[in-house]
This record gives C-alpha cells, structure tokens and sequence, in this order.
C-alpha cells in the first residue's frame, strides 16, 4: 500500500471542493490575477471600477475570497486595499496536485 492510500494521506476533498468553489467564478478569477499581476495592493474601488458588477458584488467576492484565505486585506481611511494571501498560488497548486496524483479507487470516490 502506497502512503497516499493510507487515509489520514488522502487529500480532503470537502476542503479541495471549497478552495475551487471559492476560484470558480469568472470575476473571481479575474480578481485573482489582477492582485497576481500588481506590483502592490490593489484597492477596493479599482475593482469597481474595473468590473462590469456593482461595488456590492464586488464586495461579495472578495467576501468569499478572504474566507477562502486567498486574499488578505489592509483598511486605509475608507478605503481597503487587499493582496493575494501569501501562500495562495502555493495551494491552489497543491490542490490541483493532490487530485491529479490520487489513485483511482472506490474507497475517494465521492459519496
């Protein structure tokens, strides 16, 4: 038996399906890679003004991105001002890593 069949090695894939329910959407993305790109933190109301959402979904998002832990953020007077979280291109890619190295057997497939 490989290490990675022992249970307790198994990726969780709960965890794995809310880190890609957290990047599975379009504007998401495009946040993520804009932060990814900026040489420094980007601004709340630059995202607003860059997508075509209102600010409330815009802030629904990064909502969702903070509690992901992909995002970190820094409040400024009124405005916030986020970054990528450090170690967010490092799980993303792990995840991605975890599924495509699992052997395929009954005992992960989902239920």
């Amino acid at each position: 038996m490989h290490d990675r069949d022992h249970p307790e090695r198994r990726p969780d894939f709960d965890r794995l399906a809310a880190l890609f329910k957290a990047v599975a959407d379009p504007y998401r993305l495009r946040i993520l890679a804009t932060l990814a790109a900026a040489e420094d933190d980007v601004c709340v109301c630059e995202f607003t003004d860059a997508l075509p959402i209102n600010q409330p979904t815009v802030s629904h998002h990064l909502r969702i991105l903070r509690e992901a832990e992909l995002v970190t953020w820094e409040r400024r007077g009124t405005w916030v001002y986020y970054r990528p979280a450090p170690d967010a291109s490092a799980r993303i890619g792990a995840a991605l890593r975890a599924i495509f190295t699992q052997p395929a057997h009954a005992s992960t497939a989902p239920r």
